[in-house]
């Protein structure tokens, strides 16, 4: 029996510049087998969101560079609230100091990956989530 294809959005909200570590991840994730769609600079939470519902995705990475990552998370739960895409799963990385990570995941994200998180435990984290759902 075949088995799904994990879809991943990685997404740089905001005006962070900085793109490394999202096209990083998303040869990573491209190289574990998933279909990854990187969204480019500046996307805002509407961009994002769209995105998601267009290509139908099952996981919503964000790249936070610029510290704004609890008000950026939460305006894009509530987005997803308003869309009914509570579903997809969502993920962040980047500069997310460790005091913020039990904050992002009340917000609910299912894994919060700071600079310098090997990347196998990103890919792991993704698969054994998608296993769970």
């Amino acid at each position: 029996m075949d088995e799904k294809i994990i879809k991943v959005l990685i997404a740089k909200p905001g005006l962070d510049g900085h793109d490394r570590g999202a096209k990083v991840i998303s040869h990573a994730l491209k190289e574990a087998g998933m279909e990854v769609i990187y969204s480019g600079l500046h996307k805002t939470i509407d961009q994002i969101v769209h995105i998601a519902l267009q290509e139908d995705v099952d996981i919503i990475g964000l790249s936070i560079m610029t510290g704004a990552h609890i008000s950026i998370v939460g305006k894009l739960m509530k987005k997803m609230q308003e869309e009914d895409i509570i579903d997809k799963t969502v993920f962040v990385g980047g500069v997310i100091p460790a005091k913020d990570i039990s904050k992002l995941k009340d917000l609910g994200v299912a894994g919060v990956f700071p600079g310098g998180t090997p990347l196998f435990e990103t890919i792991e984290l993704i698969k054994t989530h998608m296993k769970r759902t």
